[in-house]
């Protein structure tokens, strides 16, 4: 039977559910780790099933498509970047300058690992060019990030911490343990595996739902119990979600015109939209830690917090559609 068009996506009902019961009953305490290490559990799965479905041939292509990833990599590091200091005059009148900091910081930071991929296999596109481009954001993204968050922050004459700016080897070895392992690991295993997976396609799509789901639990679950949400007046909160919104709905009709003038066939547009217009989390909290030691990071991170949250909202009809379009 055919959904009616006035009835929103069921992953959207499920987000809309998720993010409901973040906010009446997040997790805490000891389930807090709980929650790391089933989300750590569900993305080695994903991961683990895309090495098991896809070929060699469509890795090695992913890894040497280079156009594709120079495209990513300047959306990242190099739009965001003058997006956020072109957009000064009206943004930090708008959140304050502790707040426009903040979004500064959110411009500088790499793109997403999971989700990334997650929604591009929702959508149909090449699995094996987002795994490889959002990968190696992250690893350039330990020593772009600091490099960019402190050339802005001088632009504007404020200093963000980045003389005290070290590099980590966890973020290296989260990608390496939790992303790469089980990926090599289902291309190892890919002669046994393969069948099942090819047989039995829709435990692809719970485990990118499940992830993303996962994801969007943490997220909101750890702004409720910090009370981020309680620090600000509703008109900053609003205005600041308005600011990470304006962000999206530049960069991303932006990617596609720019995927499609330059030729890219659907699937790397696909790959290209959502690995160029997302920004990491779980690098980025850490980073905060570091770049703004002795400041108000809990605020300072809060612009992160809502575009994080706000691009996974967005996202997820966006990979449906791309879907529904390629059915």
């Amino acid at each position: 039977m055919k959904r009616p068009a006035w009835l929103p996506d069921s992953l959207v009902l499920m987000l809309i559910a998720t993010v409901a019961l973040a906010m009446l009953v997040p997790v805490h305490g000891r389930g807090v780790a709980v929650l790391d290490v089933l989300t750590q559990l569900a993305v080695a799965l994903l991961f683990f099933l895309h090495g098991s479905k896809l070929s060699r041939q469509a890795v090695l292509e992913g890894l040497l498509h280079w156009r594709l990833h120079a495209l990513v990599f300047a959306a990242t590091f190099v739009l965001f970047p003058l997006l956020g200091l072109a957009l000064r005059p009206w943004l930090e009148p708008l959140v304050g300058s502790t707040l426009y900091l903040g979004v500064l910081f959110v411009c500088a930071l790499p793109s997403t690992v999971q989700s990334s991929i997650a929604f591009t296999s929702l959508a149909r596109g090449n699995v094996a060019a987002a795994m490889c481009s959002a990968s190696t954001s992250n690893i350039l993204g330990m020593a772009l990030t600091p490099l960019l968050m402190a050339a802005m922050a001088q632009a504007i004459g404020v200093s963000a911490g980045a003389g005290a700016v070290h590099l980590s080897w966890h973020t290296f070895e989260g990608i390496v343990t939790t992303l790469l392992l089980p990926f090599v690991a289902g291309q190892a295993l890919q002669r046994w595996t393969g069948p099942w997976v090819a047989r039995h396609r829709a435990w692809i799509r719970i485990s990118d739902q499940g992830t993303i789901l996962l994801v969007v639990y943490g997220a909101f679950s750890a702004a409720t119990v910090q009370g981020l949400y309680r620090h600000l007046p509703l008109a900053t909160l609003l205005a600041l979600l308005g600011v990470c919104a304006l962000l999206l709905a530049i960069v991303m009709p932006l990617l596609t015109l720019l995927s499609r003038a330059l030729g890219f066939p659907r699937e790397d547009e696909i790959a290209i939209v959502f690995c160029g217009s997302k920004k990491t989390l779980a690098s980025g909290v850490p980073m905060a830690q570091i770049l703004f030691a002795g400041q108000a990071v809990g605020l300072l991170v809060l612009p992160l917090m809502l575009f994080h949250q706000l691009q996974l909202m967005v996202c997820a009809p966006l990979a449906r559609r791309y879907a529904r379009q390629a059915a």
